[in-house]
């Protein structure tokens, strides 16, 4: 279940200039209405717009359970920039997650088919080449018999995706077995009821926490970090061990 939201709720603003801002979307909000989210009335972009009172452009996208950094152009000429930087991926994106078992660290290869994000939309039958490197922060042991094992082991990565394709992070993570917590269409369903039932945690474990982006009119190289929301964090101090490994800045 999604929190609630409505157009008081306050939306943290970590960079803004003449060009771009970037913001910390929490996790359960969409960043603007799509026709398979037609009931949802508050957006990120809506409250955003609101608060500058002015409008933006949508520069990229976080699926509606992740939290994190998003960026909007604040004009056309801003918007045009940072969207080829994207095409071309010379924007860095640095995301943390929680996940099911111990991965090594890794690049993973594996071409996605597109999913749509309109129902109007048309979809290629070909997979579209899709990759990330993986890197494990920190990884623990847990005395709980979750499946046919008498322990559960689970690991703190950051995920670095170089492509840009839907739910690719979620999607590569289940591909190698390692899916991330609480995702409840590509995870696993004990495991998620585990942290459900033991550590009242009741969302995805994946928050956007670094992205790297040449600014669009001086050209200097922009860094935006911001922390895992309160609800990831929360969870992480329950499990010490992982949480004493977050990093302080990307």
């Amino acid at each position: 279940m999604f929190p609630h939201f409505d157009r008081d709720t306050v939306i943290p603003v970590l960079y803004r200039d003449a060009q771009l801002i970037a913001v910390h979307k929490p996790a359960g909000m969409v960043v603007h209405p799509t026709d398979l989210a037609r009931e949802e009335t508050i957006s990120l972009m809506l409250l955003v717009r609101r608060m500058l009172r002015q409008r933006i452009y949508p520069v990229h996208r976080l699926d509606r359970p992740t939290s994190g950094i998003v960026v909007f152009a604040l004009n056309r000429e801003a918007a045009s920039a940072l969207g080829q930087q994207l095409q071309q991926h010379r924007v860095e994106k640095r995301y943390l997650a929680v996940v099911r078992g111990i991965p090594d660290d890794q690049f993973i290869d594996y071409p996605l088919k597109e999913r749509p994000l309109y129902r109007s939309d048309m979809v290629r039958a070909e997979p579209l080449a899709a990759q990330t490197r993986l890197t494990r922060l920190a990884d623990v042991e847990l005395p709980q018999a979750v499946g046919r094992y008498p322990t559960s082991r689970y690991a703190l990565v950051e995920l670095a995706p170089i492509s840009g394709r839907r739910h690719q992070l979620r999607r590569h993570m289940k591909h190698i077995f390692h899916p991330i917590l609480g995702d409840t269409t590509y995870g696993d369903g004990a495991h998620n009821r585990f942290f459900r039932d033991h550590f009242s945690c009741h969302r995805l474990l994946l928050a956007a926490v670094g992205l790297q982006l040449t600014h669009p009119t001086t050209h200097e190289t922009l860094t935006i970090s911001a922390p895992p929301e309160a609800s990831f964090s929360a969870l992480l101090e329950q499990i010490d061990a992982l949480h004493s490994h977050i990093p302080i800045s990307f």
